[in-house]
């Protein structure tokens, strides 16, 4: 028995619409994932702006620091103005002393430069008038002891009396000097790789814990060889000077200090926001697992 005309009609339109609203439904899953994504971004956007905040603190700190590694390695405009301490010997006899300009010529003319300025891997001295004339080799675990250089240089048989605070702090110099070059290297490399592992944090807070851990690491090496830097030329200045009696006049050398404790600053900053991760800001394992609920802008829930 046929069907009438008119529910044939109406059947037949039935299946067309259906046909026409098919394709849709794949545009409404991806408008709907769309949504998503860019509500996981608009949720975790505070967690990744403080992950490459650091990534950039460590950016400018690893800068500095190797600044701070090539200082006084050559004669250059920047390189040359960037050491710890600088001992000025060309007025070494005050003038007081009956012929103190003669005497002071002399020094000079038997191997004794006008000053000397160290850095964290070589020394180098030179003239008042000509600048720096020679820089010693970059040596690993440098340290820079004055009686053997002034000696050496000096022609054979002559002698130059220093203060006795300088001699008697030698061996403590040397082992300062060697702890300091070392955690300065390490915290550059460690610097370095921060740079790129910083960013994981935005992945889950599990990241936080060994990031903060190495951060931690890295900012202590850091402070330890700028307080140890800063103490040595401190203590390498007071004890120059100290002998009246001779005209040595010593000063830190203000550039390393500022680049040693900038890169210490942001080193610090680093690892004050890898810390606060830990416990802060909502990151994507936490809203995938359920943690945070993410919203879209009209108050979906995904």
């Amino acid at each position: 028995m046929g069907l009438p005309a008119a529910l044939r009609s109406r059947m037949r339109s039935n299946t067309e619409n259906s046909d026409l609203s098919s394709p849709s439904t794949p545009t409404s899953k991806e408008h709907a994932s769309d949504s998503s994504n860019a509500s996981f971004k608009r949720a975790t956007r505070m967690r990744r702006n403080f992950a490459l905040s650091a990534s950039f603190a460590y950016v400018v700190a690893w800068i500095f620091l190797v600044l701070v590694l090539i200082g006084n390695t050559r004669a250059r405009p920047v390189l040359s103005q960037t050491y710890f301490f600088k001992l000025d010997l060309a007025d070494i006899i005050p003038t007081s002393v009956p012929n103190a300009r003669l005497i002071n010529s002399i020094a000079q003319s038997i191997g004794l430069h006008d000053f000397y300025q160290v850095g964290l891997w070589n020394f180098c001295e030179g003239y008042i008038g000509e600048g720096i004339t020679f820089c010693s080799p970059p040596q690993t675990l440098f340290w820079f002891n004055p009686v053997e250089v002034l000696t050496n240089e000096l022609l054979s048989g002559a002698t130059i009396a220093l203060p006795t605070q300088v001699v008697t702090i030698l061996s403590v110099l040397r082992l300062t000097s060697q702890i300091m070059f070392g955690f300065f290297l390490t915290a550059a490399v460690l610097a370095f790789l921060m740079i790129f592992l910083s960013p994981l944090a935005v992945a889950s807070r599990w990241w936080s814990l060994p990031l903060a851990v190495a951060s931690f690491l890295e900012m202590m090496l850091l402070i330890a060889a700028s307080v140890v830097g800063t103490a040595i030329s401190v203590a390498f200045k007071y004890a120059a000077e100290a002998q009246s009696e001779l005209n040595i006049r010593a000063e830190v050398g203000v550039r390393m200090f500022v680049f040693m404790w900038l890169a210490t600053g942001f080193s610090v900053w680093a690892f004050a926001v890898h810390s606060g991760m830990g416990c802060c800001c909502t990151s994507r394992r936490d809203l995938k697992i359920g943690r945070r609920i993410v919203r879209d802008g009209r108050g979906a829930r995904f």
